[in-house]
């Protein structure tokens, strides 16, 4: 066989494969542009972890990475929906809308969009509803309104569903997210603060039964007042939980802070949490905890 033969089988042999397929995307027409091979929105990646899974599949988790059990953010309504029987809920108050009392710049704008954007009217969504038989008034703080941040109308529409909670006789639920208070509110924000905790003593004295569950964020203001006054104090996995920033306090104390610090895990070490609840255990617990305080009549 020539030399030159030997050659060219060798290197057939010892060919090294591509390790990654050439996908021909084509050209762009002029008036065509050319298409996304994925649509925007059908995949996500855990920030935690790097896992990548179909969106509705995450859905379908309840929003908790597969991976890693990282429990990403929820909406109001997609909590309630996890939570209440068949997805029935009574909401409160939704016609409530807030103000410019001290005609802050460019706050209305900004209110607008983010009504908008979350399809809410405010940072926090009440109500009434039922887990696994149990009637329940509701509350849940939503991050996507600004932040989350209690203003006048977040502060009275939690103490107006308290108000319920004490008419009906029915527990309390409060599941908080939130930056703190908002600072385009002043004063009155932080009054918030005071209303809402005024009238939870008012619940307590009652006999009302009040359930807080703190999820990720849960700073400031709100942190400091409602979120940790519960009979029962929850939290879920990872949630950052704390009054003020972690860089502002490490300043001030002059101190490195444990890297977990803040954490639902740290505070639960700590004493000041019953327990950290992972997402797919959160109904049955409530309804667990629910059923003990339900007061049986006999016939």
């Amino acid at each position: 066989m020539p030399e030159e033969r030997c050659i060219v089988l060798l290197k057939d042999i010892f060919y090294k494969k591509r390790r990654y397929a050439t996908v021909q995307t084509g050209q762009v027409q002029e008036d065509k542009p050319m298409a996304k091979e994925v649509p925007e929105g059908l995949m996500t990646k855990c920030p935690k972890c790097g896992t990548i899974a179909y969106a509705k599949e995450l859905e379908k988790n309840l929003k908790v990475c597969q991976g890693c059990g990282h429990h990403f953010l929820m909406t109001a309504f997609e909590r309630i929906a996890m939570l209440v029987d068949e997805g029935h809920f009574f909401e409160y108050d939704s016609g409530l809308l807030s103000a410019d009392p001290l005609n802050f710049p460019d706050y209305m704008p900004k209110l607008e969009k983010d009504m908008e954007k979350s399809g809410l009217s405010e940072a926090v969504v009440t109500g009434e509803g039922t887990i696994k038989g149990y009637p329940a008034v509701i509350a849940v703080m939503d991050s996507r309104f600004r932040m989350g941040s209690m203003g006048s109308v977040v502060g009275e529409k939690i103490a107006r569903a308290i108000e319920q909670a004490i008419e009906k006789q029915y527990p309390f639920i409060l599941f908080s997210a939130s930056g703190g208070a908002r600072m385009q509110e002043g004063v009155l924000s932080l009054m918030q603060m005071a209303k809402t905790s005024a009238a939870l003593a008012k619940l307590s004295a009652a006999g009302g039964l009040y359930i807080s569950v703190m999820t990720n964020p849960t700073t400031g203001g709100v942190s400091a007042s409602f979120a940790s006054l519960g009979d029962y104090n929850f939290a879920e996995p990872g949630a950052l939980i704390g009054f003020a920033g972690r860089r502002i306090i490490e300043q001030t104390i002059r101190q490195e802070l444990p890297e977990d610090f803040q954490t639902a895990e740290f505070l639960l070490k700590k004493g000041q949490l019953d327990k950290v609840i992972p997402r797919k255990e959160l109904r049955d617990t409530l309804a667990k905890i629910l059923d003990m305080h339900t007061v049986r009549r006999a016939n």
